[in-house]
């Protein structure tokens, strides 16, 4: 939390100074941080290498590309320094990707879709991704750009989900 303040403080002093003399400064949107991710505890006996298999299991059958994935918790391990489970795993349909961008570059932004593998201070591991039912319902889009973007919101809760029950 203290990181977005920051950052909100930050660009709140930089956008009046380097647009002082435009007469056209960016237009900010922001979001309430709670509603914009969905959260999804392990189910009992399920551990994060098992959700994580389960994952890439259930998007390989969906049609959904494992496009990227950061083992941040075990570079620092690597390092010898101790740190929690934190993976990030992101998921593509690329001929999907593309439309959206065409119609509008600020959706790369949020290309690809991914989830997080992070375990808390209390030692459970939960899966986390952005809402992506915020941002379809905040911008209009045309009827088969909508059908994507809703597509690609039930695939990747069909993914969550599987990590999740560890079921695939």
């Amino acid at each position: 939390m203290k990181h977005i303040l920051v950052a909100l403080f930050v660009s709140l002093l930089w956008l009046p100074s380097v647009h002082a003399e435009s007469p056209a400064a960016p237009e900010v949107q922001m979001f309430d941080i709670d509603q914009s991710v969905i959260k999804m505890g392990l189910a009992k006996g399920v551990t994060a290498d098992a959700a994580i298999e389960a994952m890439l299991s259930t998007a390989a059958a969906i049609n959904m590309k494992l496009v990227g994935r950061q083992d941040v918790g075990g570079e620092i391990r690597a390092r010898g320094m101790d740190a929690p489970v934190l993976q990030i795993l992101q998921f593509c349909n690329p001929e999907d990707a593309v439309k959206m961008v065409k119609f509008n570059t600020i959706y790369a932004a949020y290309m690809p879709c991914r989830i997080a593998v992070v375990e808390d201070s209390e030692g459970k591991v939960w899966l986390e991704m952005l809402n992506l039912d915020m941002i379809i319902s905040a911008f209009p889009l045309p009827e088969e750009l909508r059908a994507i973007a809703i597509t690609t919101n039930g695939q990747m809760l069909t993914i969550m989900t599987a990590g999740a029950t560890g079921e695939f």
